[in-house]
């Protein structure tokens, strides 16, 4: 690790420790309030990537990785009204979801860093986040994969109920899924302007 390297780290490290906490209140009936922070680390992955190459890229997530497998041991010594506050499945989904999606974004972005600037770091983020979504949400509540944790009820997120409250029927955890992928979108366009600034700042031969 390099001294040149601590920004990204630390950055990536305060949103996952961030996205841990600000996860367990709501936002609205689909969203939490960590929808809005975690997205964000696909950022500092896309800036590291472009202005110090793919090994710095690497180096943030495994950080950012390790940091989120120390929020997942603190949540599951930490009691809520329906038991500890990470089980088994969310821990798994959510390191097994960040690890997959962030590298899949460093690779895509690597292989689009020639194009048009803004290129790379839209479609990196666009299938990472997608990833991200669709393993956390499908290991962390699907009813096929209660084998995980057949200690873990997670009855509630498979109610029947129409997706986002207007579609067709489909668990509950569909609407999650949905509705944190639809904010991971937004957030992948709109942090194409601070990319582009952040970038310019540091490296201006390359904006």
């Amino acid at each position: 690790m390099t001294r040149i390297h601590l920004p990204g780290i630390l950055a990536m490290a305060a949103i996952v420790v961030a996205s841990n906490i600000l996860v367990q209140f709501l936002f609205g009936q689909w969203l939490t309030w960590g929808a809005f922070t975690y997205p964000l680390a696909f950022l500092v992955t896309d800036i590291m990537n472009r202005v110090y190459g793919t090994a710095a890229a690497r180096k943030v997530v495994f950080a950012g990785f390790l940091t989120g497998v120390g929020c997942s041991l603190i949540g599951t010594q930490i009691m809520g009204e329906f038991g500890p506050l990470v089980t088994l499945r969310i821990a798994i989904g959510s390191g097994l979801a960040f690890l997959v999606a962030q590298l899949v974004d460093v690779a895509v972005f690597d292989k689009l860093r020639g194009g048009a600037w803004w290129r790379a770091p839209l479609a990196s983020t666009l299938i990472g986040s997608t990833l991200d979504t669709a393993l956390f949400f499908s290991i962390a509540f699907s009813a096929q994969l209660a084998f995980l944790e057949t200690a873990n009820d997670v009855s509630w997120a498979n109610e029947a109920l129409p997706i986002l409250g207007v579609g067709p029927i489909a668990p509950l955890w569909v609407s999650l899924a949905i509705a944190d992928w639809g904010v991971k979108l937004s957030l992948a366009l709109l942090a194409l302007v601070p990319f582009r600034v952040i970038v310019a700042r540091l490296r201006p031969n390359l904006a």
